[in-house]
């Protein structure tokens, strides 16, 4: 019995701690799931959508670490850091990607990456003093009200600044605003002070002229990302990639690119800056009328049209497509379409082409997203080599009313011989199609829109 007792107390103590080395080892987790999962939020520095492109500083350096890692990349955001850490923190995401200040709070929650960069914290307020003009933090009286987004990693920047100031104002931190929706108050009189990192005050103060970033109230800190502290492998690789990245150039490159560019801030006047304007296009409206008559998200027929045209009118292709979704000459007429169409209409004979290219597939392919993958597909190539694949699937033993590596495989393959198949003798012709990338740009990019762009 003692045996048993100590064998019992052996295996109990083996599991928790192979579930523990399991939890650590994030790097599997990921490569196991099949792509990166991070966190970060909306702005029209850090991730946002400019005329159909994802664009931003953060997304920028997470795509080239999930080129680094080898996976793809999906986005959770939010204007609340606090429902971030919450993801995080019951490892639902791997690494929240945003400049997370470097404090003592912070390392409770979070392993921080190597340093991403530096800045201060500043106090910003309109230029036409009103109600006045803060020269200095002495000149905060009791009873002004000085805003902040709510961040638990700033915490001890904000206590300093209470400290400095002698706990003369009212510190309100604000949770579901983001940091870009403070500092818009700000100019248009809603709030008169607000706390905001130095770096992301120069950018939007060439944006808001009426605003004034002249007032230091934290000097010097540093930021970084943050995984779980159980994320030991996937840190390691994170600072790898920055390490190399910031030897290469990438890493300063990049920052320039959104920090230190006019051109950031005449975008941020356009409607289709998606923070703005809540806008991907000047075709919105139309899709969203004809996305119903396919069952669509309209966002992913925004996606395809992107794809197709980058919502640019009068292109026509190498092969003679045309439109906005670019049809060949004899599918534009049979779906209705002429030279002289307008954006509508283009747009209306490339859904009926989706319906016709829908109906043609057989109803065995019951999955949502994997009949959108052969709609798709269809679209690009046609749907007889879309049917043809499936008939290889099936004949080496593949789902072929599954799209991920069955018959996309077969549509992929650049070999004459399945390697799949054993005993195989015979040659078969696979033809080379062009189409690398086609669906999954799609669908990623409408994962994009869906984060930045309201239905």
């Amino acid at each position: 019995m003692g045996l048993a007792l100590i064998a019992a107390a052996f295996y109990i103590t083996w599991k928790i701690y192979y579930r523990v080395e399991e939890k650590k080892d994030a790097i599997r987790r990921i490569r196991e799931r099949g792509y990166l999962l991070a966190l970060t939020d909306r702005n029209t520095l850090n991730y946002f959508i400019y005329r159909g492109e994802p664009a931003g500083y953060q997304l920028d350096l997470l795509e080239s670490f999930a080129d680094y890692l080898g996976v793809p990349l999906k986005i959770i955001a939010s204007e609340d850091i606090s429902s971030l850490y919450y993801y995080l923190d019951n490892n639902v995401a791997d690494v929240i990607a945003l400049n997370l200040p470097i404090s003592s709070e912070g390392r409770k929650l979070v392993h921080y990456t190597k340093i991403l960069g530096e800045t201060r914290l500043i106090l910003i307020q309109r230029k036409d003093h009103t109600p006045k003009f803060i020269a200095s933090l002495d000149d905060l009286l009791v009873g002004d009200t000085v805003h902040a987004r709510r961040n638990e990693f700033m915490a001890p920047y904000y206590r300093s600044f209470l400290k400095q100031t002698g706990k003369r104002p009212v510190l309100v931190q604000d949770p579901e605003i983001s940091q870009e929706g403070l500092i818009r108050e700000v100019a248009e009189g809603k709030i008169n002070y607000l706390l905001c990192p130095e770096n992301t005050a120069r950018v939007y103060t060439g944006f808001y002229r009426n605003l004034d970033a002249s007032v230091v109230a934290f000097p010097l800190y540093a930021y970084a990302w943050g995984v779980n502290h159980n994320s030991d492998t996937l840190l390691m690789k994170l600072d790898e990639w920055m390490a190399e990245s910031r030897k290469s150039g990438k890493l300063r490159k990049t920052y320039l690119e959104y920090f230190g560019n006019q051109r950031i801030v005449a975008n941020m006047g356009s409607d289709y800056v998606t923070l703005r304007g809540n806008q991907i296009s000047p075709f919105d409206k139309e899709m969203r009328e004809l996305s119903f008559r396919i069952h669509w998200d309209w966002r992913l027929l925004a996606s395809l049209v992107y794809e197709e045209s980058n919502f640019r009118l009068g292109q026509i292709s190498s092969r003679s497509a045309s439109g906005l979704m670019q049809l060949m000459p004899e599918t534009a007429v049979k779906m209705g379409m002429d030279s002289v169409a307008s954006p509508a209409q283009q747009l209306a004979a490339g859904v009926r082409y989706i319906k016709h290219l829908d109906e043609q597939l057989p109803p065995e392919i019951t999955n949502p997203t994997d009949r959108i993958k052969f709609i798709l597909a269809s679209y690009n190539i046609g749907i007889g080599r879309v049917l043809q694949a499936r008939e290889k699937a099936e004949k080496y033993g593949k789902d072929p009313n599954r799209w991920d590596g069955n018959v996309e495989y077969y549509l992929l393959s650049r070999s004459t011989k399945d390697p799949y198949a054993k005993n195989d003798t015979v040659s078969e012709n696979l033809a080379v199609y062009s189409m690398e990338g086609f669906v999954d740009d799609i669908i990623g990019r409408y994962y994009h829109y869906k984060n930045n762009v309201k239905w």
